[in-house]
């Protein structure tokens, strides 16, 4: 994430308007390397936190939709098994065939799970989840984002507690702010040390306000 520039440390504002000492952009993986890697990563989590069979992937646009594509490839290559995505456009399609879904129209009791690049406040998936029970009586199985921020939601738990309390289903990072923290403290990335002293008290101090109960 740092050597992509992914992962960022300064002052920075979220989505949901908190000011934060680090911030995660995945619209900035722009290689096939890094992006195929990011789907294995996506793959593994999905086989580790998700029990049973899934055979639909969803990514909300835009940033969901090359993480769900490439995690799709990854977990059919991993599984053997036939995956199938699909995305939302951010505007309905007012001619051709109309509708605002591309890829595979989900049917009744397929499982899904949802691929996701950060959440904050849990309002993406807030709107996902209503779009895809729409179409049809799914199974949703999941949700897995790349940073699990460790933040606090609408309450004291974190969103994707309350998340997977609110829809009853399993959520997951591929990694951990924690996890972040402890690589990368004093830890020199291509001779260049990103997250110092400074940062790091920076970082608890933001969490000292906006962390999630554990």
């Amino acid at each position: 994430m740092v050597r992509s520039n992914v992962l960022t440390f300064g002052d920075f504002t979220t989505k949901s308007g908190r000011k934060t000492p680090y911030f995660i952009n995945t619209g900035r993986y722009k290689t096939g390397e890094q992006i195929k890697k990011l789907g294995q990563f996506y793959a593994e989590a999905v086989c580790s936190a998700i029990t049973g069979d899934v055979n639909v992937l969803f990514g909300p646009a835009y940033k969901g939709i090359p993480l769900v594509v490439t995690t799709a490839i990854a977990l059919t290559e991993k599984t053997g098994r036939t995956v199938s995505f699909c995305f939302n456009r951010k505007e309905a399609k007012d001619h051709g065939e109309g509708g605002n879904l591309i890829g595979h129209t989900p049917v009744a009791n397929d499982r899904v799970v949802i691929i996701e690049d950060v959440t904050t406040a849990g309002t993406s998936i807030r709107e996902t989840v209503p779009l895809l029970r729409s179409i049809a009586p799914v199974k949703l199985a999941g949700l897995i984002v790349s940073v699990d921020r460790m933040e606090k939601g609408a309450g004291a738990k974190s969103a994707l507690a309350e998340l997977a309390q609110e829809f009853s289903f399993a959520t997951a990072a591929i990694v951990t702010l924690d996890e972040i923290v402890e690589h990368l403290y004093n830890r020199p990335v291509d001779g260049c040390v990103v997250l110092t002293d400074d940062i790091k008290r920076r970082i608890e101090s933001y969490r000292a306000i906006y962390g999630a109960d554990r």
